[in-house]
């Protein structure tokens, strides 16, 4: 590193020299080479500290051309010195040189969108000419410096997106040029300073998503020429101090504080320009000012879950260029006729997208004049008031509506049939509620419906069979009504999607359709509490996501289906109040995730099971079933009396007596001996019994224990299989959570240094993102062979390789947000083993199939038997490898520098990470066939950064914005927002499979940036809030 260093000095020196032997040619030239002398020096200097050019901007940074022709380097024409260095979006890393206060000419200064590290030099003070410094979206840290105060013709400070901690400095208050403060999304502490209101030319300030405490100074008042207030998503508490001389203001964004207090009274005739009010999640009282309506340029008005009182003015019709809408959550109107008079008003606006009153108390009846709201109208949320009366029947001309929700009120009557001119909804929530009548065909009309809740309310009549044109149905509700009549079979032929169906609580006849095959998606499917007949469908078995399953309180008869043994996921079965008969199908007891069974008050006979859902006496319910017998002891049932009892054999012969001991303790001594000899055997190689690692208060497993729970390592419970062994389902009856157990096959060569390394590496390594190793097992199979097996923590979710590429689930889809999730868990999971262990753990073999999901999504990252300890590369565990043998991995995800040497470091892990980030962005393997001649899914994606393709993105998520156009169109800057996140994603990804390790992303960097990259999405809102 030295030599290189002085090698570049030399460089460098050699350049200066050139540059000044050129000069002395010419006297006028002289002057001013002489004079940018310092800037050339400069600038090298900051060339030195920055690292990770990937674009490779600094490479024309050289002796070859003049510095006024470097890239991003822009000089003034007169005196040949450097005004203007852009250098933004270029991936650069490193840190910003003190000499950047040497170029004294320097009028903008743009290092965005970089990963830059450090503090912000304070030398930056000596930069008197600068009007513009842009620090965006990098990793800076430190605080502020006090001297940025002394560039006294700043107009712009933008150091959005790092980690600036401190205060905000006093000194910023004397920046009388300053126009544009942005700070945002940083670590800032301490109060929003008073002396900012000095600051007059200030039109933008933006604040938000820091740590910010104390009140709002009333001094901002005072900013005649502010525009944009953001000063939200931080701690705020207090009042809204009065707002008399922001009359330029156009967004006010004080959402997510702990605000309280009125809204100023007069805010309307103070703030006439505002097209943007943002106060939601606060603890804001009284009523809406009725000035609002003076804001004739308003378009989003957003006061939810604050506690507001009184009523919505009408005047709010006034305002011609409203949006949105958004008043739920708080405790407007007075439970009296008149409440909802605002209604009639609203028609006036003539542009809103989206109204929300929902969760309020008001009172009143729909009026009819909703029929004449905007028809760009798209959402519109009216539940959990005090609604009462009708449906209006003109709700049909709301053509764009795509999600109508009433849900929890006291409207009755019937559903309109115009609800069938809606041909765009995808959300009709209309539960709770006193309606009646049928259910209208011309809901069939709704071909893009996926939610369906018309649950508690008093429909009669039939399921109108036009209902199978919903083929996009996911949840159907209509439970708890006066529904009769049989359940047409086509209905169930047509919900492919299907994931929720509750007809419970109704009047319904006759039999199931006994064809429910195309039902393969649904998880929960209530029909208790009707009057059904007839058998139980079999082909309800081929529902294999079920998790719940209600049909009590009908009139089945004949058996219980020998097919639900195929509903793996079964949770809970209740199959009470019926006409049921026969045995119950031993098979159940295989279900291993049913905790809850009720089989109570039917005709059933035979043998009670004792294992699964049935050893637990709490967990099973059998009563009103007279000739049942046998199970557990605690259930009490009488013993059943199948088998013929035993003929008593006849006495043995003293002869035969001793001939039988004899036998037996020849037998014994033979066994004692060949165990003895296999132990010194085993002795003599040296063997390493690592179960000894796990003995410390975990769970022993015998060799018996794992053919049981595993049912003989039956091919029913293989979940998986690698180079060295094969992955098993397994219960154990004292626990109620599967097991995954890994059984390796030893004869395959390395199986055992795997099993090895394994247990070595896993010995005391704890992490959330990591597979939690339970136990493992070192033992004798039952025909004499040695058997190995690690018993893990079951990942019900299983592989992220099946979530990305099993294309034939298209149930199995993964939003961007849920990858960006998995992403920082992987990442955080490979920080821990190259950081927070004790021995550095390298993985080796990071792929998607060796990163495993939980029922909550949650990624572990498993499968440790390539790992090496570092400090153990070279020791005991692997001496008998050759060089070539570290470099084992998996092809498109070993790093390339492991082909060329002997030896692995964690930057190999970060390759292969870097590759499973571009795999998920892409949804393209590495291997796939459209990688060949020297195209990579690295070079891919970095060219396709380049040139600012969109094409290479996995066709998921595009299609997703696509489904989600409607949503996003008229929001400023969703969708650029939600593109710009992908491309960040992928930036990270490609930083982290550089060729040269040396280059690659570090680990903790690439958490921050993954870290900004998902605050930025959960801005958008477009996946709704953050749900870990």
């Amino acid at each position: 590193m030295e030599i290189f260093s002085l090698k570049n000095q030399w460089i460098n020196l050699l350049f200066i020299i050139r540059f000044t032997l050129l000069s002395m040619s010419s006297k006028p030239a002289t002057l001013a080479l002489r004079s940018n002398e310092n800037d050339l020096l400069a600038l090298l200097s900051l060339k030195d500290q920055l690292v990770g050019d990937s674009h490779g901007v600094l490479t024309s940074w050289n002796a070859s051309f003049h510095c006024c022709q470097w890239q991003g380097v822009q000089c003034g024409r007169r005196h040949q010195r450097v005004v203007s260095l852009n250098m933004s979006g270029l991936s650069l890393a490193g840190f910003i040189s003190p000499a950047i206060g040497n170029l004294t000419f320097l009028r903008e200064v743009d290092f965005s969108s970089n990963k830059l590290q450090g503090t912000i030099p304070r030398e930056i003070g000596h930069l008197k000419r600068l009007v513009y410094l842009s620090l965006n979206f990098n990793h800076l840290k430190g605080e502020i410096p006090e001297a940025l105060s002394n560039c006294s013709n700043l107009q712009e400070i933008a150091f959005t997106d790092n980690n600036i901690t401190g205060e905000i400095p006093v000194s910023l208050g004397d920046m009388k040029n300053l126009i544009n403060l942005h700070l945002a999304g940083n670590l800032l502490i301490g109060g929003i300073p008073a002396f900012l209101g000095n600051i007059s030319t200030l039109k933008v300030l933006s604040l938000q998503d820091n740590k910010l405490k104390g009140t709002i100074p009333s001094s901002l008042g005072k900013l005649f020429n502010l525009e944009y207030m953001y000063i939200g998503g931080n701690k705020l508490s207090g009042s809204v101090p009065p707002v008399h001389n922001l009359s330029s203001l156009l967004v006010l964004d004080a959402a997510e504080n702990q605000l309280s207090g009125n809204l100023p009274p007069e805010i309307g005739c103070t703030c006439p320009n505002l097209e943007g009010i943002f106060i939601a999640l606060n603890q804001l009282t009284g009523e809406i000012p009725r000035s609002i309506s003076n804001i004739s340029s308003l378009e989003l008005f957003d006061i939810a879950l604050n506690g507001f009182t009184g009523s919505v003015p009408e005047n709010m019709g006034n305002l011609r260029n409203l949006l949105v809408l958004n008043i739920p959550g708080n405790y407007l109107g007075s439970g009296k006729p008149g409440d909802l008079s605002f209604l009639s008003y609203l028609s006036n606006c003539s542009r809103l997208q989206s109204l929300g009153i929902n969760y309020n108390h008001l009172y009143g009846v729909i009026p009819d004049s909703i029929a004449n709201f905007s028809i760009c109208l798209e959402e519109l949320l009216m539940g959990d008031n005090q609604i009462i009366g009708r449906i209006p029947q003109g709700i049909g001309n709301l053509i764009n509506l795509d999600l109508l929700e009433m849900k929890g009120t006291f409207i009755a009557g019937e559903i309109p049939i115009s609800i069938g001119n809606l041909q765009n909804l995808e959300g009709l929530y209309l539960g709770f509620n006193y309606l009646s009548g049928k259910i209208p065909s011309s809901i069939g009309n709704l071909s893009r419906l996926s939610n369906l809740d018309l649950t508690n309310n008093k429909f009669a009549g039939a399921i109108p069979l036009s209902l199978k044109q919903c083929t996009n149905l996911q949840k159907l509700d209509l439970s708890t009504n006066n529904l009769n009549g049989n359940i047409p079979y086509q209905l169930f032929g047509a919900f492919e999607r299907l994931i929720y169906l509750n007809l419970s609580h109704n009047s319904f006849t006759g039999s199931l359709p006994s064809d429910m095959r195309n039902m393969k998606n649904l998880v929960e499917f209530y029909v208790h509490n009707n009057n059904f007949q007839g058998e139980i469908p079999m082909t309800l078995g081929e529902s294999l996501q079920l998790t719940t399953l209600f049909m009590q309180k009908n009139s089945f008869h004949g058996t219980i289906p020998q097919s639900f043994a195929s509903l793996r996921s079964l949770e809970n079965l209740d199959l009470s109040n019926n006409n049921l008969s026969g045995t119950i199908p031993p098979e159940l007891q295989k279900l291993h995730f049913l905790v809850r069974l009720n089989l109570s008050f039917n005709q059933l006979d035979g043998e009670v099971p004792k294992k699964g859902v049935f050893k637990n006496a709490t967990g099973f319910s059998f009563f009103g079933n007279k000739n049942l017998c046998g199970g557990i002891p605690k259930l009490q049932l009488p013993k059943c009396f199948s088998e013929k009892p035993k003929e008593k054999g006849k006495v043995l012969s003293t002869k035969t007596i001793i001939a039988i001991s004899i036998s037996i303790l020849l037998g014994s001594i033979l066994v004692v001996l060949l165990v003895y000899h296999s132990l010194r055997h085993k002795a003599r190689r040296g063997t390493f019994m690592p179960s000894s690692l796990f003995d410390n208060g975990c769970l022993r497993l015998s060799y018996k224990q794992l053919l049981e729970c595993t049912h003989g390592f039956a091919s029913s419970n293989l979940i998986g299989t690698g180079s060295f062994g094969s992955v098993y389902k397994g219960v154990l009856y004292q626990h109620e959570k599967p097991l995954a157990v890994k059984v390796l096959n030893l004869r395959n060569h390395g199986a055992a240094r795997s099993f090895i390394a394994e247990c070595e590496a896993l010995r005391k390594i704890r992490h959330r993102n990591l597979l939690k190793i339970i136990t493992s097992c070192s033992s004798i199979d039952y025909q004499g062979n040695e058997f190995k097996a690690l018993v893990f923590e079951f990942m019900p979710n299983g592989s992220l390789e099946s979530w990305l590429h099993e294309q034939h689930d298209q149930s199995r889809y993964l939003n961007f947000a849920q990858r960006l999730d998995i992403a920082i868990d992987m990442a955080n999971a490979i920080d821990y083993l190259h950081h927070g262990c004790e021995t550095m753990v390298v993985h080796c073999d990071l792929k998607p199939s060796n990163v495993l999901l939980d029922d909550h999504m949650v990624a572990h990252v498993a499968d440790f038997g390539m790992a090496k300890l570092l400090s153990t590369v070279t020791s005991n565990i692997g001496s008998d490898q050759t060089s070539s043998s570290v470099i084992k991995g998996t092809i498109g995800y070993v790093a390339p520098e492991y082909g060329m040497s002997g030896s692995v470091s964690p930057e190999g892990d970060i390759y292969s990470y870097g590759i499973m980030l571009l795999e998920m962005i892409t949804g393209r393997r590495p291997t796939c066939d459209l990688f060949h001649d020297g195209l990579s899914l690295h070079n891919f994606c970095k060219m396709a950064l380049q040139e600012g393709l969109k094409e290479i993105f996995d066709v998921r998520l595009v299609e997703e914005i696509g489904v989600n156009w409607k949503r996003i169109r008229n929001k400023p800057n969703m969708e650029a927002e939600i593109w710009e996140c992908f491309v960040s994603f992928t930036k990270i990804g490609v930083a982290c499979s550089t060729e040269v390790a040396t280059d690659r992303l570090r680990i903790r960097d690439a958490i921050i940036e993954l870290h900004a990259t998902k605050a930025r999405l959960l801005r958008t809102g477009f996946y709704g809030r953050d749900n870990r």
